[in-house]
This record gives C-alpha cells, sequence and structure tokens, in this order.
C-alpha cells in the first residue's frame, strides 16, 4: 500500500475516534493492529459513547481493496502450485525440512503449531522415503487448561499416526506478561526414528542449498 496509504489510514483513524469509535472498531475496519490505531490517535479526544449505539462500521476501501488482492493472490496461487508435479513437490520437502526440520544426527525430526505444514511434511515423508509407520512418534507440546484429548485426537486424524505412536504431552505454563495467545490444538512434533533416511534428508538440504546445485 506504500506510505500514503499508511497517512490515508491515520487520517481515517483519526476521523473514527474523534466520532467515539474504540480502538479495536478502528482496528478492524482499516485491517491493522490495535496498536498502530493507539499511536495515530493518541491525542484525539475520545468521549466513550452508550454501549447501545451501533458498532458496525463500514470497510475502509483500502481494507476492502487488500482482501481483495489477498484473495486474487491465493487464486493464482492455486493455480500455478496445480500445475507442477511430484519433483516440484520434492524440492518443496526439502526446502521445508531445511528451515524447520530437526539437524541433529538419528531421526527425522519436524515440529510445528501450524496443522498445513505438518500435513504437507507428512505426506511429503510418506510419499519420498521408505518409513516404517511403526517407528513413527508424535509428542505435543499444549498450555495448562487446554484439551489434551481434543489436541491428541485432532493431530492423530490431521498426520494419520495412531494416539498409541503418541508420547507423554508437555504441558507448559503460559506466561501471562509475554503472550496471551495460545493454540488450540498445541504444538506437534513429528519423529522418526531412522538413522539412514535422516541422513538422506540431509544430504538432500545440503544439495539443494548448495551453490553448484542452484540455477544462475
Amino acid at each position: 500500500m506504500g506510505y500514503r496509504g499508511k497517512v490515508i489510514e491515520q487520517e481515517r483513524a483519526r476521523e473514527l475516534r474523534a466520532e467515539a469509535h474504540t480502538l479495536v472498531e478502528i482496528a478492524t475496519e482499516l485491517g491493522v493492529s490495535k496498536s498502530s490505531v493507539s499511536l495515530w490517535v493518541r491525542d484525539v479526544v475520545f468521549t466513550p459513547q452508550p454501549r447501545h449505539r451501533p458498532t458496525f462500521v463500514s470497510p475502509h476501501p483500502h481494507h476492502v481493496a487488500k482482501l481483495a488482492e489477498i484473495e486474487e493472490m491465493n487464486r493464482r496461487g492455486v493455480e500455478r502450485v496445480a500445475k507442477l508435479g511430484d519433483e516440484a513437490f520434492f524440492a518443496a520437502g526439502i526446502a521445508l525440512y531445511a528451515g524447520e526440520g530437526g539437524k541433529t544426527d538419528g531421526a527425522v525430526t519436524f515440529a510445528n503449531c501450524d496443522p498445513l505444514m505438518i500435513a504437507c511434511f507428512c505426506r511429503w515423508l510418506r510419499r519420498f522415503f521408505a518409513v516404517d509407520a511403526s517407528r513413527v512418534r508424535v509428542r505435543l507440546y499444549l498450555h495448562v487448561g487446554l484439551d489434551l484429548e481434543a489436541a491428541e485426537a485432532f493431530w492423530s486424524q490431521l498426520a494419520q499416526i495412531p494416539r498409541s505412536q503418541f508420547g507423554k504431552a508437555y504441558r507448559a505454563v503460559a506466561d501471562p506478561s509475554i503472550r496471551r495467545n495460545k493454540h488450540e490444538h498445541g504444538l506437534a512434533r513429528i519423529d522418526y526414528s531412522c538413522s539412514r533416511t535422516h541422513r538422506e534428508v540431509m544430504g538432500l538440504v545440503r544439495a539443494l542449498l548448495s551453490s553448484e546445485v542452484l540455477p544462475g
């Protein structure tokens, strides 16, 4: 959106604040963080209104345009990726492991709180390597107070790994001074204990990152 776009958003934020809209309402309309809105309107006089007043704010044109562009890029992304074959998926998995996978010798390890990342890794591992499914293990990292039973069921279905192969979950105590959000299903770590497979994967990672292999 550029610098001018931010100036427009700041001006609109100040207008809405002067009309007694809350920081949350303004942030929602403009598609920006509450902290940014707070900074922009810190010197605008704010008079709270009765809570029964309408809270709906019509979407800002820039926010609508941003959502439309994101939707269009998602559509284009699907079209481009759908044309790719196994070789592209193979290379993508190597890159994924290079960034997020475990590098310690002895086991192929991948941990993430994003279900899509875990699902992609599991498909890649099974598709391109001879995996003994009975040796795959899962361990969850979940904040205290969240439903462990539901989390295990969720990750088991997603990764297609039976719950009998789940280890004892690590229950973390959240520090309210540094974070408020908690991932509902926690973080899942997939471990495939096979030194040979791990060395094969790491060989591919080193090859992919090698200047001798990369084009250009």
